[in-house]
């Protein structure tokens, strides 16, 4: 078992929350094809997810052996199914005229693309062409196994069978997968089970099994809910260190130093400035509040502390400036 959170590339347009840099964040199990190796993947991501405060995520779970089943009875061609499988994984975003197209286009018979596509309209169709092939008993029983399993882990209620999931990548040998939530028009993650891909690099067959997390789009979702806790999503320091012409910088740095090891967010202004310029600038970035210390201040060992929300000003002893600054509740627990 391995996770791992890391930039990845691809050759991509961007897009809301879809960026050709992005952190990607994987858990992968080799060497095993047990059912447990999915439920277990889709135990964790449920976890992860509840604990960030997603609700109303799904992972929509399907088989490839499920697809080739069905490719298979609608008469369609060994050798077009993975590049059929491309034009059907854009299903839920072009819709079913243009995916019935591009699939003609890439060489699929229009009367099969028809029969292909009339299946994921239909329950009752898509089970009676599933069932007629042999691959298709296999995936649905291996199908119903994880789902069951599911109910016993944190991926309750949450794991869900979509038979028109796809997923284009032609890698994909057994279950696949794909973290789905209302107001994004793609998916938060997705991944299944890979079993020939380390076969292809090392010459050794092993069983192998992931799903990987997009950590742009999470965040994006993230932040148009509003999920993130207020001492986050504020953005703004606690304190910010202002710095005077012809004062000694190494006085500020020395605060500066002081406010951070008591857990203040402590940002020191860059350089010496008018204090209404500094007082700006911390206002746009939402710092809570302002340090001053002029010649005045230091002489008596105190520091002016300058509420940026109230515009309430107060002279402290310098012992005691860290302890005026309240801290979110929530990181005083952390």
């Amino acid at each position: 078992k391995r996770y791992q959170i890391q930039p990845v590339w691809r050759a991509d347009r961007p897009a809301r929350g879809r960026f050709r840099e992005f952190y990607q964040c994987d858990v992968d199990a080799i060497g095993s094809d047990s059912p447990v190796v999915e439920v277990e993947i889709l135990a964790a991501v449920s976890d992860v997810l509840q604990r960030l405060g997603f609700n109303d995520f799904v992972i929509q779970l399907n088989h490839r052996e499920l697809l080739t089943a069905l490719l298979t009875t609608a008469g369609i061609d060994a050798a077009l199914h993975a590049t059929a499988l491309v034009a059907i994984d854009k299903l839920d975003r072009a819709g079913r005229d243009a995916v019935q197209a591009d699939m003609v286009t890439r060489g699929v018979l229009p009367e099969s693309a028809r029969a292909c596509l009339d299946a994921f309209e239909d329950k009752d169709t898509f089970d009676r062409r599933v069932l007629q092939h042999p691959l298709g008993s296999g995936a649905s029983a291996n199908l119903a196994e994880i789902l069951r399993l599911a109910e016993s882990t944190p991926g309750r209620g949450r794991v869900k069978l979509t038979p028109r999931l796809a997923r284009g990548l032609s890698y994909y040998t057994g279950s696949i997968m794909e973290v789905t939530v209302p107001d994004l028009a793609g998916s938060l993650g997705g991944g299944g089970r890979y079993d020939g891909l380390i076969g292809m690099f090392s010459g050794e067959q092993l069983a192998a099994c992931g799903l990987s997390l997009g950590l742009e789009r999470i965040l994006v979702v993230m932040t148009e809910r509003n999920m993130f806790p207020a001492h986050v999503a504020g953005g703004g320091a606690d304190v910010m260190v202002s710095l005077f012409e012809g004062e000694p910088v190494e006085e500020a740095l020395k605060l500066a130093s002081e406010l951070r090891a008591a857990g203040l967010r402590t940002e020191l202004y860059p350089e010496p400035d008018k204090l209404g310029k500094q007082l700006k600038y911390a206002a746009a970035r939402g710092v809570k509040f302002v340090t001053v210390v002029g010649a005045d201040e230091r002489a008596r060992d105190e520091v002016t502390l300058k509420n940026m929300q109230t515009g309430e000003q107060t002279t402290v002893s310098r012992a005691e400036v860290a302890s005026r600054i309240p801290r979110p509740a929530s990181r005083d627990s952390s």
